[in-house]
């Protein structure tokens, strides 16, 4: 009997083709810029052969060894809708519903995150938003060691009752406006993070020409976290010496013992204690922790997971520094490296600072530990202490990586992704966060703009900058001021940069609210400012000083920009001039008169050598012009 054996063939497969993609910036309903080079990206096979096509035109470019692959398409004109696609042997990649017209990039901290719904009569403004010719799109929060490639995850939506709301309200009302004057499709991308100060959204470059110190710190990190930490630590604890007088040897984290310690009533932020002594508690405290380890447990590294602290934390494992952050979102995971646990009694101390709403050990319990090499947790959710310092220091240095508020880590994860993605113009809205921090503001918000410039590919690209609007109680004498002192380095930015146009918002404020609420004026004033720069207007962004100069029995000042006449409002004089000397007390309050494009300060028998106007937190101001747009605050020096 003959036997039939079929022969089995094993069929091996080759390696599968990756997916054709293209990056989630060019998702349906995305705006591209008009006029210009349109540049497109995304990834594929290594080596892969991709087409590349928008309406009519089509371009072949080949992914690169990691895959990714870019291609320029020609300049179009505004329009649409067109279909977008890349097209490889691997399969296909479409966003259907493109328009062609002008994109505006909307950045900075909380004033220019503040949604719609939270604005003036935004919910009114929200349910009747129906512009399909109005794209919007909302960066998440995202932080990066170094710059990131792509966002994770982002889509554009069309201006809607769905989208609106949620949508940065500055941005949305500037891009109205521009949709009703220039008659064209317009795509917004608001990247913003409340409370973050500009070292944050600068580039390399940038930190390193304008805060050289900390970018060197940054450095260290980036190749060795354990050594930068220490180092850090050492000039953190420089800082305190010097505001608590303290002794090297007889600070808290050498001497704990010396401090008064009561219980922690709860892991979680001390507003929520119970206790009405830290019901509105705005302050510094240090907190202790003591626990045992076997000697087993002592000779290996280990992590410190202390879970979210708001705001400012120090930290200490027996004496020695760990880790510090600036951030009341992000979780505390600290390294403890190898011989710093010892057998027997161990103690963490942490130093929080708290400058503004809940403060303190967020918790919960459970996510408070202390993980070995070996994995093993040993919980230290229980049987904290506090200790209250009084008075309350100067706010201390934070460490230059600490994520969102550290060097570039914002940039990286928020503004890198974007890459040369066609923009008409940028609007910035971001200062608080910077009062009373030393070096120029000025200075790092140029740096800051020529590395956006630099990355988007326009030197010419127009940047709108918002003077920060008024906060704080009302000056009665003249007074030095950080809030004037941040709004005039705002003001010098402008004035030196050719295409950046300053915004004033000093008359929009709330004087006990950091988060004013006529979002909708802010806009019309942007969308001002932006149809003189972008669009070729005749109309500045607004009056502008010029120069001081002496005439007769007086000082008069002449302004730029200004539309018709300057008007003094309720009354026949401008109020908030100064004339001053060279001293801070010299400064005193000024008589003043509007005629045309000038103001006329009195003079008073006393030296002049500049004058000041709007200084202070929350100025009471009068002066506009016949377009409702303020003279905006400033120090001159008398020619």
């Amino acid at each position: 009997m003959r036997l039939f054996i079929p022969l089995l063939v094993a069929v091996i497969p080759g390696p599968a083709l990756a997916e054709v993609r293209l990056d989630p910036l060019f998702s349906d309903h995305a705006v591209l810029q008009r006029g210009r080079p349109i540049p497109v990206w995304g990834t594929a096979d290594p080596g892969e052969r991709i087409t590349v096509s928008l309406g009519e035109t089509r371009q072949s470019v080949t992914a690169d060894g990691a895959g990714a692959w870019r291609a320029v398409l020609p300049a179009m004109m505004a329009g649409g809708p067109h279909r977008l696609a890349a097209v490889s042997a691997a399969g296909r990649a479409e966003a259907a519903d493109i328009l062609i017209g002008d994109v505006w990039l909307c950045s900075g901290q909380s004033n220019m995150e503040m949604t719609v719904s939270q604005s003036l009569n935004g919910y009114n403004e929200s349910q009747s938003a129906n512009d399909g010719q109005l794209r919007l799109l909302t960066v998440p929060h995202l932080t990066g060691n170094a710059a990131q490639a792509s966002f994770p995850a982002i889509a554009w939506q069309a201006a809607g009752r769905d989208s609106v709301g949620g949508f940065s309200a500055a941005c949305y009302y500037m891009v109205k406006d521009l949709r009703r004057s220039e008659r064209v499709p317009i795509g917004a991308i608001a990247s913003s993070w409340g409370g973050t100060p500009i070292r944050a959204w600068m580039d390399d470059a940038g930190v390193a020409a304008t805060l050289p110190d900390d970018y060197r710190q940054l450095e260290l990190f980036r190749r060795d976290p354990a050594t930068a930490n220490r180092a850090f630590g050492e000039q953190w604890s420089a800082w305190w010496r010097r505001v608590s007088g303290d002794p090297a040897g007889g600070e808290p984290w050498n001497a704990s013992d010396r401090l008064g310690w009561s219980p922690v009533p709860q892991l979680r932020i001390w507003e929520e204690w119970g206790d009405p002594r830290f019901a509105e508690f705005d302050g510094m405290m240090w907190m202790r922790k003591r626990f045992t380890l076997s000697a087993a447990e002592a000779t290996s590294g280990a992590t410190l997971s202390l879970g979210v602290i708001d705001e400012h934390d120090e930290t200490f494992v027996n004496g020695v520094p760990v880790g510090g952050t600036y951030s009341w979102e992000t979780r505390r995971d600290y390294a403890v490296a190898p011989g710093q646990l010892r057998s027997g009694e161990n103690e963490i101390l942490v130093n929080v600072l708290d400058s503004w709403g809940g403060g303190g050990m967020a918790g919960p319990a459970e996510r408070i530990r202390l993980t070995l090499a070996d994995g093993s947790v040993k919980p230290l959710g229980d049987g904290w202490e506090y200790s209250v310092v009084t008075p309350t220091p100067e706010t201390p240095p934070s460490a230059p990586w600490s994520a969102p508020m550290g060097l570039t880590a914002i940039y990286n994860g928020m503004i890198a992704p974007l890459r040369d993605y066609g923009l008409a113009g940028i609007a910035w809205y971001q200062g608080e966060a910077d009062v009373e921090r030393p070096g120029s503001y000025a200075d790092r918000l140029a740096a800051m703009m020529a590395g956006w410039r630099r990355q988007f590919g326009r030197d010419d690209l127009p940047f709108l900058i918002v003077s920060l609007a008024n906060y704080g109680e009302p000056a009665t004498a003249p007074a030095a001021s950080g809030w004037a002192a941040l709004r005039e380095q705002q003001r010098l930015a402008a004035v030196r940069d050719p295409r950046a146009g300053l915004v004033v918002a000093m008359d929009l404020g709330e004087r006990d609210d950091i988060h004013p609420a006529n979002k909708s004026e802010l806009g019309r004033r942007l969308a001002r400012a932006a149809r003189h720069l972008a669009y070729g207007a005749d109309r500045a962004a607004g009056p502008e000083i010029v120069r001081a100069r002496r005439a007769g029995d007086g000082i008069v000042l002449d302004f730029a920009g200004a539309v018709g006449s300057l008007q003094t409002w309720s009354g026949t004089r401008a109020l908030a001039f100064e004339l001053c000397g060279d001293s801070q007390e010299s400064c005193r309050y000024a008589e003043a008169t509007a005629s045309g494009a000038t103001v006329r300060l009195a003079d008073d028998g006393y030296p002049v050598t500049r004058v000041r106007y709007a200084w202070g937190e929350a100025p009471v101001t009068n002066l506009y012009d016949e377009d409702e747009v303020p003279v905006g605050p400033f120090e001159v020096t008398v020619e």
